[in-house]
């Protein structure tokens, strides 16, 4: 069930660039008809200045105030401004005459077409469409459920990374004042592996550089990482770091066009030159090769005895053992696990034993495997090895795919916040926070399946489309007996409801936030710790907009009452309030309001970074040894990895092309090698259903009809769009510790087109011939 014709795909030639003058008339084209040309200038010349509003499309850092562009934006970054800015309106009117069966028959792509969300919405015990309800009617239907509930263990409270440092203070707030740690979020399905792994190795899950490092590096490793799509403001840093000598190693198993060359749009050589070449030697490795490659490259500088011993001596522990296990490495395994061969592997160490500063990046690539831990502290290996740690140009870099992830996690929105916080929210506000760790979005689900939950509430995102295991996760959300989302569009998680559905909906990053005590702005925070103000521009596209704070708060006076005397109504009037709160819960935050107010904000503190501290149990960076886990992929059988494209945020389908790619017109497509394509039996132009099955459960999953495209990918390895193969990736299929979802590894087969039990991108089931794939088509065996 899509909202356009298959027969309208059509497949080009991959680009060898990005940006450009083409994604110029792109951003424009999108925005003018959202916006038109006023509001179309009114956002974008505000969009990460230093007075403007934060983008809600990534978290990559602004440079200097004194050194932004007028149009310090991408493509992506306006295609965003441009969704939340539209003129179009979903009113009550558009509710009554559309029933959410209807509606759900839609696909992601229409909905997010609809407009902005006008008015609060409620769905009753059986009613078939939504239907308009009061503010206060609202926040009381909320505060009675919440307070019906067994303990307070049975609510959950999600969070997207689009809500604003305050909004998530306030949020974290709410809930531990109602008694429980439930406060799963985004990042528990990105880049908790990163948190995870650099928490344990250096004592912080945050990256060690700032912008300037990144230009000041010798040697930038990108790794599972695609800027040019998802990143593309990291594009124009690149670009300096290579006018400044860096040469950049590009690790992936797509040869992206971000990766191969930058026209920058802000210079005569992008618009009309040839543009700058960035990566210097690109590794194409096989999916869930990376740790091996890691462990190879190891091997290699210890061998070379490229090393920095004081360093290592000074501030490490765990060295000798990591020594003795990576002199080992059996080659043979690693050139299996990779795709690679050894000169290739030689190679790409040789630029790192040259490299006196290494900057390290990565990105959901590496985040979504199940040694998605061992992999990234094998990387940190690496840069404690030879001291990238703590000096200039060099360091750490998860690049945080959402604009406020990182922020949220650094208020308190966490399942599992460290004491500390605890502490200083009961020195702050005189009452004892639960100190049982919570669930995260994985547990959550499993809790909402079990029946051990009964309400949540989503602050911003998609949960439903941006979850893996798509049919467990939509019966799980129908079984709660209130679902609550504030939004500012209409996406799929409106319409897997529970018995009670409500949509609240709030101000967006482009608009004007004003409350009793005048004009308010909030902060964020980007990849690189830098927090800094945002301030929307345009009038609120309803008058019954409430901010995300205001309903928080609201919701928070109809639950708790005056529980605690915590001053609700004062913090919703008065943003500094909050920020006076932050200033004496949150580390690194004495002076909040203050700092914040300057241009270009404040850079929190980083002990590694700044000073080579490290808040381990040894006080020092911690080397770890990991054996190599080589995912073994059983005949006939292909590793997928989930993507983005290149017009799409997230679950937010901006369009329907992917143009760096060669994809026009449709979504449902596979890239597959060409040899795998014959190998298995198929040609070029195929349509087939995708099929996996995890030996923990008796789910058959399934996804259908994906048109083969053939693609420069490695041998037994795919690659399709996500949330249409979200119905692949197992719920109980997760990272070691981080318990991510494996999005990055999932087995599949590729069957006729038309011949299984196939779910589609809506959750919905297609009844065929499954009996029939069973008896020709072996499943695949257990991920281990």
């Amino acid at each position: 069930m899509s909202d356009y014709d298959e027969a309208d795909l059509h497949i080009e030639k991959p680009k060898t660039h990005a940006a450009g003058p083409v994604a110029v008339a792109v951003s424009m084209k999108r925005a003018l008809g959202h916006m038109g040309a006023v509001r179309t200038a009114k956002t974008l010349l505000d969009l990460n200045q230093a007075e403007g509003f934060d983008c809600m499309s990534c978290a990559w850092p602004d440079p200097d105030p004194g050194h932004r562009h007028a149009a310090e934006f991408c493509e992506n970054g306006a295609k965003a401004v441009a969704e939340e800015a539209t003129t179009t309106r979903a009113t009550p009117e558009f509710f009554a005459r559309h029933s959410i069966a209807e509606l759900d028959a839609r696909s992601e792509h229409w909905l997010g077409q609809q407009g902005r969300i006008t008015h609060p919405m409620v769905r009753l015990p059986g009613a078939t469409h939504y239907e308009p309800i009061e503010w206060d009617d609202a926040f009381r239907l909320i505060g009675d459920e919440l307070n019906s509930l067994a303990s307070p263990d049975e609510a959950l409270f999600y969070t997207s990374g689009r809500a604003s440092n305050e909004a998530a203070f306030v949020y974290q707030l709410f809930a531990r004042a109602f008694g429980t740690n439930n406060l799963p979020d985004c990042s528990n399905m990105c880049h908790e592996s990163t948190s995870f792994a650099l928490q344990e190795t250096i004592g912080i899950g945050k990256a060690s550089v700032t912008l300037d490092d990144v230009y000041d590096a010798e040697l930038i490793i990108l790794a599972g990482q695609n800027p040019g799509t998802n990143h593309p403001r990291m594009l124009s840093a690149l670009e300096k770091a290579k006018q400044n000598g860096a040469k950049i190693i590009s690790i992936n198993p797509l040869r992206e066009a971000g990766l191969l060359n930058f026209k920058n749009p802000q210079t005569a050589r992008g618009m009309v030159g040839p543009g700058t070449d960035l990566s210097d030697y690109h590794l194409p490795i096989k999916i869930n090769g990376d740790l091996a490659l890691f462990q190879a490259i190891g091997s290699l500088l210890l061998k070379w005895d490229s090393i920095d011993h004081e360093f290592v001596e000074s501030y490490t522990a765990g060295f000798d053992e990591w020594r003795e296990h990576v002199a080992s490495v059996d080659w043979n395994v690693v050139t299996d696990a990779t795709g690679l061969t050894v000169q290739q592997i030689t190679k790409a160490a040789e630029m790192l034993r040259d490299s006196k500063a290494t900057v390290f990046c990565w990105a959901m690539g590496l985040t979504q495997h199940r040694n998605a831990v061992a992999t990234i502290k094998e990387v940190t290996n690496l840069a404690l090895a030879q001291g990238n740690i703590g000096k200039r140009g060099a360091g750490l870099l998860p690049v945080r795919g959402h604009s406020n992830v990182q922020g949220d996690r650094t208020m308190g929105i966490w399942e599992r916040v460290p004491e500390l916080f605890l502490d200083a929210i009961e020195s702050e506000f005189g009452f004892d926070p639960p100190r049982k760790h919570g669930l995260d979005t994985i547990d959550s689900i499993r809790a909402m399946r079990d029946g051990k939950a009964h309400f949540f509430l989503g602050l911003g995102g998609n949960f439903a489309q941006a979850t893996p295991d798509s049919e467990v996760t939509f019966e799980a959300l129908r079984r709660m007996r209130m679902t609550v989302h504030i939004s500012t569009k209409i996406n799929r998680s409106h319409l897997v409801t529970g018995d009670i559905a409500l949509i609240l909906p709030t101000l967006g990053r482009t608009e004007k936030d004003v409350q009793k005590s005048g004009p308010q702005w909030i902060s964020v925070e980007d990849s690189t710790c830098s927090v800094h103000s945002s301030r929307g521009p345009l009038k609120p596209a309803s008058e019954y907009l409430r901010s995300e704070i205001a309903i928080l708060t609201g919701i928070a006076e109809a639950t708790l009452g005056d529980r605690y005397g915590i001053d609700w109504r004062a913090m919703r009037e008065d943003y500094r309030n909050i920020r006076t709160h932050i200033a004496r819960v949150v580390s690194g935050c004495d002076g909040y309001e203050v700092n914040v107010r300057r241009p270009g904000g404040f850079i929190l503190p980083h002990p590694p970074r700044d000073s080579r501290k490290f808040e381990t149990p040894s006080g020092k960076a911690e080397f770890t040894s990991s054996p190599i886990d080589v995912l073994h992929v059983p005949d006939g059988h292909l590793l997928l990895q989930t993507l983005r494209s290149h017009d799409q945020f997230n679950t937010t389908i901006y369009g329907l092309s992917d143009r760096y790619r060669g994809i026009e017109g449709g979504r449902r497509v596979v890239f597959v090698h060409r040899e795998d394509i014959a190998a298995l039996g198929y040609r070029d132009g195929d349509f087939v259903d995708l099929v996996t099955k995890w030996d923990d459960d008796d789910i058959d999953r399934s996804a259908s009809n994906f048109r083969i495209v053939e693609y420069d990918t490695p041998r037994g390895c795919a690659a399709a769009y996500y949330p249409e193969t979200n119905p692949l990736v197992p719920l109980d299929s997760t990272a070691t510790d981080s318990n991510c979802p494996t999005s990055k590894s999932v087995v599949i087969q590729l069957v006729p087109a038309g011949t299984t039990t196939a779910v589609d991108n809506h959750g919905h089931q297609d009844e065929m011939r499954s009996d029939e794939v069973h008896k020709k088509h072996p499943q695949p065996h257990h991920l281990s």
